[in-house]
C-alpha cells in the first residue's frame, strides 16, 4: 500500500520513473464501450480526441501533450495545454482548443510567439498553461510559464484572443535576471460588471529564488501591461495558487505552502494590496504509486454567489491513510474555512486511488443548490507499481453543492504508465480543469495510448464531452482522431 507522505510536497514530483513496458492501453480510434468505474458506474462515452503534438524537437517526448486548463465565457470554451513535453521541465509550445458552439465541435492550434518552434517566438520552452476571459475587454487571456532550459532564464508572459482561435504573440508580464527562478503561473479575470474592479485580470507565480515567494501581478487594460509583482502581506512561500474573483471585486487565491499546507490570501482593492494568507487546511496525503508524477496541488472554483471550493488528493478517511480520496472545502470570504469533506466516489475499504482534481461549479448556481462536476485521474487498485498500475479517467457530479453525489463514470483508460511523458515519473500534468456550459461540465485530459510503430509516445488532449450534475451525459460530437507522429529516463526533481 502506498506510504502516508510525510517528506516535503516538492519531494512527492521526483519520484523516479521505471523500466518501460509494452502492454497496450486504450485505442486512439476506439469506439467500443469503456470499464466500469469500481464503484459500478458503467462508462457512458468515447472520448474524443482534440490535438496531438506536431513537433520532431528530438530534445523533447514527441508525441506527448499534458497539463490542462479549461475555462467558459458564454457558449465558448477555450482548453491550453503542453505539447511536446521535455523530461527536464516545459514543452515546445503551448496548444490550444476551442468550441464556440458549446463543446459540440471543437478547432485546435498552437499559441505563436512564444517559442522558437512555433511563430519566431524567443523562449525554448513553455510550461504551466492557464487561460481565462475578460469581459471587458472581450479577450481571452492564456497565461504560461517560459524557459530556456531547466535552469532559466524564466519569465510569465499572456497570450491574447478576441475569439479563441486567432491568438496574438504573448505580453510579458514579469521576466527573471541574474539567476532568478519562476514556477507554477495562474491567471483569472474579474468578469463581474457590478464589481468595482470590472476587467481586472490577476496573475499570479512564486519565485523559486526566493524561497519559493509567492506574488501577484494586475492588469488593468485586458493584459497588455502589468503592475510589478507584488507579495501578500505575510510575504508567504509556495506555489500552485489559483487566483479567483467574487462578485463583489474581492481576490481568493488558494495555494499550497511550502510547509506543505493549504493556504489562502485576498485583495479587497483590485491588487493594489494583498492581505497576509490564512490556514485553509492540513493536507494529509498517501504516495500514489507506480512513480506517477502526481501532488497535493490545490484546485480552486467557485459558484455564483462567490462561493469558493478548494480540491486536493487526501488520504485521511482511509484506514491507515493507504489510498486517496479527492476532498473540498469551502469559504464565503476567502478568511475563513469549513470543514475537509470528501467526495465518495469509492468505499473507503475500497483500494482505489484518486488524484489531480478537475473540480468546476457551475457559475450559473450557488448555495445549497450549486451544480458541482468533478473530474479525475484514479488507480482501481492502488496495490500497483510501475508495471501493473491502470491509470483512468473519472467524473462524478453533484446537483446540491455536495449533500449527495452520482454514480461515477470512468471516461478513459486503462492506461498503462509508460505510454506517458515522463517527467520525474509517468507524468500527464501537475492538475486538471473542468468548466461549465449550458449546465453541462467539460474538461481536457491528458490520454496516453499505444503509438504507432517505430514511435514511443501516442498522448494527446481528450473531451468527453458535457457531463451534467446529475451524471447524465451529451455525447461529444464526432470529432478528428488526430494521429499522432510519433522517453523515458529517471531524473531529478522536475517543478515546472
Amino acid at each position: 500500500m502506498p506510504a502516508l507522505s510525510v517528506r516535503p510536497h516538492l519531494a512527492r514530483l521526483a519520484l523516479a520513473a521505471a523500466a518501460s513496458l509494452t502492454v497496450v492501453g486504450l485505442s486512439a480510434a476506439t469506439a467500443s464501450a469503456l470499464p466500469a468505474h469500481p464503484s459500478g458506474g458503467a462508462a457512458v462515452t468515447t472520448p474524443t480526441r482534440l490535438s496531438a503534438d506536431p513537433y520532431t524537437n528530438t530534445a523533447a517526448e514527441h508525441a506527448t501533450e499534458v497539463e490542462p486548463d479549461i475555462y467558459s465565457h458564454g457558449n465558448t470554451l477555450v482548453a491550453v495545454f503542453q505539447t511536446g513535453r521535455f523530461a527536464s521541465g516545459g514543452s515546445d509550445d503551448t496548444g490550444w482548443a476551442t468550441s464556440t458552439n458549446g463543446g459540440s465541435t471543437w478547432q485546435k492550434g498552437f499559441m505563436p510567439g512564444i517559442t522558437t518552434h512555433q511563430g519566431g517566438g524567443v523562449w525554448s520552452r513553455v510550461s504551466d498553461p492557464a487561460v481565462a476571459f475578460d469581459p471587458k475587454a472581450g479577450l481571452w487571456l492564456a497565461s504560461g510559464l517560459t524557459l530556456n532550459g531547466p535552469n532559466g532564464p524564466f519569465g510569465v508572459t499572456v497570450s491574447r484572443s478576441a475569439n479563441g482561435l486567432t491568438w496574438k504573440k504573448p505580453v510579458t508580464v514579469a521576466k527573471t535576471t541574474g539567476g532568478a527562478g519562476f514556477d507554477k503561473d495562474w491567471i483569472t479575470c474579474d468578469t463581474i460588471p457590478a464589481s468595482p474592479h470590472y476587467g481586472n485580470c490577476y496573475d499570479e507565480w512564486d519565485i523559486t529564488s526566493s524561497g519559493d515567494q509567492v506574488v501577484m501581478s494586475t492588469s488593468t487594460n485586458g493584459g497588455a501591461t502589468w503592475s510589478a509583482p507584488q507579495s501578500p502581506a505575510d510575504t508567504p512561500h509556495g506555489l500552485g495558487g489559483q487566483p479567483l474573483v467574487q462578485p463583489g471585486g474581492t481576490v481568493v487565491v488558494p495555494f499550497l505552502d511550502d510547509n506543505g499546507t493549504i493556504r489562502s490570501f485576498t485583495s479587497t482593492n483590485g491588487g493594489s494590496s494583498w492581505n497576509a494568507s490564512v490556514l485553509v487546511a492540513n493536507p494529509q496525503v498517501a504516495t500514489d504509486p507506480g512513480g506517477i508524477r502526481s501532488s497535493d496541488l490545490p484546485q480552486a472554483e467557485e459558484d455564483g454567489a462567490g462561493k469558493v471550493y478548494v480540491a486536493w488528493e487526501d488520504c485521511r478517511f482511509r484506514s491507515g491513510c493507504s489510498s486517496n480520496d479527492i476532498v473540498y472545502s469551502g469559504s464565503g470570504n476567502g478568511a475563513s474555512w469549513s470543514a475537509v469533506t470528501r467526495v465518495p466516489i469509492d468505499p473507503v475499504t475500497s483500494g482505489v486511488d484518486h488524484f489531480l482534481p478537475g473540480f468546476g461549479v457551475n457559475p450559473a448556481t450557488s448555495g445549497a443548490t450549486a451544480h458541482i462536476g468533478l473530474y479525475y485521474y484514479f488507480y482501481p487498485n492502488s496495490s500497483c507499481t510501475v508495471s501493473t498500475c491502470q491509470l483512468k479517467v473519472g467524473y462524478i457530479s453533484s446537483a446540491n453543492a455536495g449533500s449527495s453525489w452520482s454514480t461515477p463514470v470512468t471516461l478513459a483508460g486503462p492506461m498503462k504508465l509508460s505510454r506517458q511523458a515522463q517527467a520525474g515519473g509517468a507524468f500527464v500534468g501537475d492538475y486538471l480543469g473542468s468548466a461549465f456550459v449550458s449546465g453541462k461540465a467539460y474538461s481536457s485530459f491528458a490520454v496516453g495510448v499505444k503509438p504507432a510503430s517505430g514511435k514511443k509516445f501516442d498522448q494527446g488532449m481528450y473531451t468527453a464531452g458535457g457531463l451534467t450534475a446529475d451524471g447524465g451525459e451529451v455525447k461529444a460530437a464526432a470529432g478528428p482522431v488526430h494521429q499522432a507522429t510519433a522517453r523515458h529516463k529517471v531524473i531529478p526533481v522536475t517543478r515546472f
